[in-house]
């Protein structure tokens, strides 16, 4: 059995480590009402943006002519991963890393053997993971999250747009966490290039445009900008569902800190009883010897 002094040591730093992972509970909470505020104000931006690249394109030849929607054969792929930078979040970011190596070995992974499969990592965390497990890792944005706007997206978005151009990557995609709720996370993919054509549909076709100045001008400025927002919008969605998943994570954490410090302060005061009774008895053995 340990000494009251352990005991009582240990009961001091799980209440330190309590005090610590409720603060950062409550700095991910405020975090994650900031984070959600962006991704639903970018929302619908996206969402209308998408559905008209889908009307114009289904509509019109300028979409299937547009070289981000070439379909060639695939000889090299990049997958971009989009984790954090920081841990204590829980599993955020080792599903990611565990979809990411599922998707390759689905569908590329004898390219992956080749050596013509490379991960770009949004996030220090999905570059570390991948790279322990032999993956080519471009961590040259990985502290995005740092210096998160657009400005900086669309730095990344144009080496993408332009690596494709030169078929450097004939197919990117990207894996990123999608909040449900604040306990949920779920993980997406989606293929950013070649752009998936638009089937010809109802939707499609309730709306008439007038172009100004001409299809294809309009549909090569559309394309490009919604793929970097495409990029945008995952980094959001994963921002926020870090936040959610650190939460909770610390959360957990907390509450299995006074779990922790209940069973120590039981075992405390039990070492404690058996000293006092120890020292009970030698006092009344020793006065039973001074008496016989």
């Amino acid at each position: 059995m340990a000494s009251l002094k352990e005991v009582r040591n240990r009961i001091v730093s799980v209440n330190s480590t309590q005090q610590i992972t409720k603060a950062m509970k409550m700095v991910s909470a405020a975090k994650l009402r900031r984070a959600q505020d962006a991704i639903q104000q970018m929302r619908p931006y996206a969402s209308k943006l998408a559905e008209m690249i889908s009307t114009v394109s289904a509509r019109t030849d300028a979409g299937a002519e547009n070289p981000f929607t070439e379909v060639r054969e695939v000889k090299r792929v990049m997958i971009i991963v989009v984790t954090s930078d920081r841990g204590l979040c829980g599993a955020f970011n080792a599903n990611v890393g565990k979809a990411a190596m599922a998707l390759v070995q689905e569908k590329y992974a004898s390219l992956h053997a080749a050596g013509q499969v490379e991960v770009l990592s949004l996030g220090k965390k999905g570059g570390e993971y991948l790279s322990r497990r032999g993956y080519k890792v471009n961590d040259a944005h990985a502290d995005i999250f740092s210096r998160l706007n657009f400005s900086n997206v669309r730095e990344i978005g144009e080496f993408m747009l332009n690596a494709f151009m030169e078929k450097q990557f004939d197919v990117v995609e990207i894996l990123f966490n999608y909040s449900k709720n604040v306990a949920t996370q779920i993980i997406q993919t989606e293929q950013l290039l070649p752009l998936v054509a638009a089937e010809t549909g109802a939707k499609s076709s309730a709306v008439d445009y007038i172009f100004e100045p001409s299809e294809e001008q309009i549909i090569s400025e559309l394309i490009p900008k919604s793929i970097k927002l495409s990029i945008f919008r995952a980094l959001l969605e994963s921002n926020s569902s870090e936040h959610g998943a650190r939460m909770t994570a610390m959360d957990k954490a907390t509450e299995n800190a006074g779990e922790l410090i209940k069973a120590l302060k039981l075992e405390y005061n039990r070492s404690r009883q058996a000293a006092i009774t120890k020292e009970i008895l030698e006092i009344v053995g020793g006065a039973e010897a001074l008496s016989a």
